[in-house]
């Protein structure tokens, strides 16, 4: 044999050795939790990342998703995502300002006037500083996506001025710009679990509630009240994330994929959200079954006005560095 024909020998015999003990990766099956119905966006969107994930990782990662409150409310999730016990979540900005105090600028009354303005603020400077304060805590922020608006609905009166809502016992989420931002209103802020609503509306432990269009459309509470307005006093944003320990345990070509199917499935999410949004509203107002109160951007301002002490709670909560991002870039001092 010549010399060729012996180093090409070697060469094959190295390689051969070289991956004989190399098993291929081994798979890898990741639970996401949410609160939503399965026909609700969030619930859409993760079947969406679960169908693109599993497609361009070649079944290498498997998406098992949990929708309903299946493995606990946000607060839970939230809390099981944190400690390592579940990979994956969906979240409103609410319960997690509990362990990132700044998301709470989210919460000021009246930030944004257009989903434009929103997404021209979240997808630059501020939402680059709230991954980095995620990140802090243990989350990987996969992507900032829509709630929508929130409007609220009643069974005492067409809110069309502040003084509308004195006396008013509406559902909040726990969340202590909420609360001041509503106590300032003179309504009686009650905070209650999302899946109570329903019945305490229905019951009349409670007067209304305050969602955007698709929560009070999928969760049915236009059919057990009376009024509904157009305040669109808070644009409520979701949060999907991700453990960080459980993100670097994966391969880097996985990381890599988790984060690039994350923005696309974020992109999706917000142009399903808001034509969702749009349809639910449209239905809402078809049933009959409500009384639906247009207010416009001069009645909002009132709102706007009334509601300041919100701001400076915000200011005594959150960092003074986010606070200055926020008032830059929306012009509310």
């Amino acid at each position: 044999m010549n010399k060729c024909k012996l180093f090409i020998t070697a060469i094959a015999l190295f390689m051969l050795l070289g991956t004989a003990g190399q098993a291929p990766a081994a798979p890898v099956t990741i639970k996401v939790g949410h609160v939503q119905p399965v026909t609700d966006v969030v619930h859409l969107q993760w079947v969406f990342f679960k169908e693109q994930i599993e497609k361009k990782s070649n079944g290498e990662i498997t998406v098992d998703i949990f929708p309903n409150g299946e493995l606990g409310f946000e607060r839970e999730l939230t809390e099981s995502v944190q400690m390592g016990e579940l990979p994956m979540a969906t979240s409103t900005t609410s319960p997690l300002a509990s362990f990132v105090p700044d998301l709470l600028v989210l919460d000021v009354p009246f930030s944004f006037p257009s989903r434009k303005e929103v997404w021209g603020t979240l997808d630059g400077e501020l939402g680059a500083y709230f991954e980095k304060k995620m990140l802090e805590k243990s989350f990987v922020v996969l992507g900032l996506v829509e709630n929508g608006y929130r409007n609220i609905t009643n069974n005492k009166r067409a809110i069309v001025t502040p003084d509308d809502l004195k006396g008013v016992k509406l559902r909040t989420m726990e969340n202590p710009i909420h609360l001041a931002a509503w106590r300032a209103l003179g309504a009686n802020p009650t905070p209650m679990s999302y899946g109570e609503v329903f019945t305490a509306l229905q019951q009349g432990t409670i007067d209304g509630q305050e969602n955007p269009f698709a929560q009070i459309y999928h969760m049915k509470f236009y059919e057990v009240q009376k009024y509904i307005s157009t305040t669109q006093h808070i644009y409520s944003v979701y949060v999907n994330f991700m453990n960080k320990a459980y993100f670097d345990k994966l391969s880097p070509a996985h990381q890599k994929l988790i984060k690039e199917v994350g923005r696309e499935q974020a992109l999706y999410q917000r142009d399903l959200a808001e034509k969702m949004s749009n349809e639910a509203g449209e239905s809402i107002r078809a049933s009959g079954k409500i009384e639906f109160t247009d207010l416009t951007n001069e009645q909002r301002m009132a709102f706007r006005v009334a509601s300041s002490p919100a701001l400076k709670l915000v200011k005594e909560k959150a960092s003074p560095e986010v606070v200055e991002i926020y008032s830059r870039v929306t012009g509310i001092k």
